[in-house]
């Protein structure tokens, strides 16, 4: 049992939870409070958490890039078209030189024994010469042109490539700090698990929840979240059954008929900032620098929120975490 506590330890580094028994050497160590190693696991889902909304922030860019591509393609495969037309025209007028026939052109010109004839005749070898130029002038444009397209092309896929580096990075570490948090978990005695439980348990309780006076679209958005309590919460997931902060933040107000991104910092983008001081149920309040949490407000001083892998989605009062602004969407 004692090693089991010192693994314990070692997992919670960093952290203020080891206190001295004693000052002789050999001495054991006092095992860590309940309560402290509740906290550390909080800061590891809340770590988790924010790493899986800048994956929702990435995942976003990424699917704009990928439309802004799309678009970028056909422009090009526009550009593709015309260069290829210019070139026709190019290739023709070089044909008909190397046969002689601009050169008959001219030698029509100085033949002429009519003045009238000959003024006509010179008119026309200027608009031809004149119409040889701006081709290969329009050839010119094309070719830059398409070079421009090709070049900004190449950058969205150099640009998509990077996203998705970063996507995969963002989901290694949620997976990584959720480990560490079940780990952690798992080097518990089963009677300080079981305490634990019970406390997460009282979270969810469902019994407890406040009366919300709501109205309009607010009304439904609200209503739907409330309806969630005691659900779990899971990375990434919008529901049915399981939800992320800004997933049931989402879903809540697509209930409304407002559409919202999945995603805490833009959803903080969706709407008129409201003063704490002017909240009104179904106002999303956002947590952290930079924000990595959403939950809505119902009134009283509460908020109805994803929390975490722990206490899945509950209530719980605004300033349970650090406030960050809020929005009224719609």
């Amino acid at each position: 049992m004692l090693d089991g506590r010192k693994r314990l330890i070692s997992v919670l580094s960093g952290a203020a939870l080891v206190a001295t028994v004693s000052l002789v050497p050999g001495t054991a160590q006092a095992d860590p409070d309940i309560d402290d190693v509740q906290a550390r696991v909080d800061d590891l889902y809340h770590e988790a958490e924010a790493a899986q909304e800048r994956y929702h922030d990435a995942k976003l860019e990424l699917d704009e890039l990928q439309q802004d591509l799309t678009s970028l393609k056909a422009d090009q495969k526009r550009q593709d078209r015309q260069m290829e037309a210019a070139r026709d025209l190019v290739r023709d007028s070089i044909i008909r030189q190397y046969q002689g026939e601009s050169m008959s052109a001219v030698g029509e010109v100085f033949v002429s024994d009519d003045p009238s004839a000959f003024l006509d005749q010179l008119s026309t070898l200027t608009s031809y010469n004149d119409l040889q130029s701006q081709m290969f002038s329009a050839y010119s444009r094309e070719a830059k042109a398409l070079d421009i397209r090709q070049g900004a092309t190449q950058q969205r896929l150099d640009e998509i490539a990077a996203v998705e580096k970063q996507l995969s990075q963002e989901k290694a570490t949620v997976d990584e700090k959720l480990a560490d948090a079940k780990e952690l978990l798992s080097e518990l005695e089963a009677e300080e698990r079981e305490a634990l439980e019970r406390e997460e348990a009282a979270s969810r309780d469902t019994t407890r929840l406040p009366d919300v006076a709501a109205s309009g679209n607010a009304a439904a958005a609200v209503n739907y979240a409330m309806a969630q309590v005691g659900d779990a919460y899971v990375y990434g997931a919008a529901g049915p059954d399981a939800f992320d902060c800004s997933g049931l933040t989402m879903m809540a107000w697509a209930q409304a008929g407002v559409s919202l991104p999945h995603s805490s910092s833009g959803q903080y983008g969706s709407g008129p900032h409201v003063a704490a001081s002017a909240l009104q149920p179904g106002d999303l309040v956002f947590y952290y620098q930079p924000i990595s949490h959403v939950g809505m407000y119902i009134g009283n001083g509460m908020i109805v929120h994803a929390a975490n892998p722990g206490s899945g989605v509950t209530t719980a009062g605004l300033y349970s975490m650090p406030y960050s602004g809020a929005v009224r969407p719609g």
